[in-house]
């Protein structure tokens, strides 16, 4: 019998390794490859900066309704998908369903959801934003907004330019981010 040669054989997970370049946007030593970590740090910084100044903001009560950057998430995922039971709020948001709960029982006493059916258990019951939920969703879309308007001011046309041309590849990028949150198994931790 006659044995391989070490080098024709692939090593262990190989394929797997493959795989995950491809997956990566090519092999290790690519451009791309070498651009994930500032990318990674980039969208990472930008997330940060993005929640800092909203809250700067909020500390002076210009957040809407004088809500925490939490309740405006869970009702901006309300205004995307209308009538989630809470389970599906928790997954959505990838939170504890304790913390939808409390986060639910203080916008229903703020008047910014409504909570329809599930008398006998509350986890089936639809949570639908009121009229006033959907002006802080509008509202907060408009904080972000300046944020983003003032940030820019204060950036080259080149790059403010370059942003504008990359604004496909963002929203490629964010819908795979979702799909990835959508499809991640949770036991993985």
């Amino acid at each position: 019998m006659r044995s391989a040669d070490p080098a024709m054989v692939p090593a262990a997970g190989a394929d797997a390794a493959a795989g995950a370049d491809a997956a990566a946007g090519g092999p290790a030593g690519s451009p791309a490859a070498e651009a994930e970590p500032q990318l990674a740090d980039g969208v990472a910084r930008l997330r940060r900066g993005m929640r800092r100044a909203a809250r700067a903001r909020g500390r002076d009560g210009s957040l809407p309704g004088e809500l925490s950057v939490a309740q405006l998430e869970l009702l901006s995922a309300l205004a995307d998908t209308p009538g989630l039971r809470p389970g599906q709020l928790a997954r959505s948001l990838r939170l504890a369903p304790s913390s939808v709960a409390t986060l639910v029982n203080g916008l229903l006493r703020d008047h910014m959801i409504t909570r329809t059916g599930g008398s006998r258990d509350r986890r089936t019951a639809l949570i639908e934003l009121t009229a006033a939920g959907q002006q802080a969703v509008t509202a907060w879309q408009q904080v972000n907004a300046q944020i983003l308007r003032a940030a820019l001011a204060g950036m080259t046309e080149a790059s403010r330019d370059a942003l504008l041309a990359s604004l496909p590849a963002l929203r490629e990028l964010a819908d795979a981010v979702d799909a990835l949150a959508d499809t991640a198994d949770p036991a993985a931790g």
